[in-house]
């Protein structure tokens, strides 16, 4: 257990040294100050102090989470499951976040996905390209069918815009 020295930081000033820079989750916080060293009980009173203050929230970090990663970068509701598990976020959280990811929504992303995989790989031959294309929208979560669904909407969608 760390022993607090003068000049030194408190659980709760390392903690809120670490929300400063981005949302975490509970199981994030109780790994950065298990690893600062301090006792299980400093830890946990310092993370259930957080969650009465509202700054530590999973419901919230796992919505927040989702809206910043399906406008930034694409993914399908599966990758972003699979990330917020990763981050610690219990299940119940993860479900209610990704209730605001629809089906429609989820097409869209692979769509757009797919727009930008076929400019950048439109060098290579047509075989090559759908390969490398739908390989990717699969790395980003999507199902086969739905990778391949984008996959012909996007191509369909430069078709007509070369065409005119």
């Amino acid at each position: 257990m760390k022993q607090q020295t003068p000049g030194s930081l408190s659980p709760m000033e390392y903690a809120l040294k670490y929300l400063a820079l981005k949302d975490r989750s509970v199981a994030e916080m109780q790994t950065y100050l298990d690893g600062k060293e301090f006792g299980e009980a400093d830890v946990d009173a310092t993370v259930a102090r957080l969650q009465e203050l509202g700054l530590l929230n999973d419901a919230r970090y796992a919505q927040r989470f989702v809206e910043t990663r399906t406008a930034s970068k694409p993914i399908s509701r599966r990758h972003l499951r699979e990330q917020l598990k990763g981050h610690g976020v219990g299940d119940a959280d993860i479900e209610a976040a990704l209730e605001s990811v629809n089906d429609e929504d989820e097409a869209e992303s692979a769509r757009t996905v797919a727009c930008k995989f076929l400019r950048q790989f439109r060098e290579l031959a047509p075989e090559k390209r759908r390969e490398r294309v739908l390989s990717r929208l699969i790395a980003r979560g999507f199902s086969y069918d739905d990778a391949r669904k984008a996959y012909e909407a996007a191509l369909s969608e430069e078709e007509e815009w070369s065409e005119s």
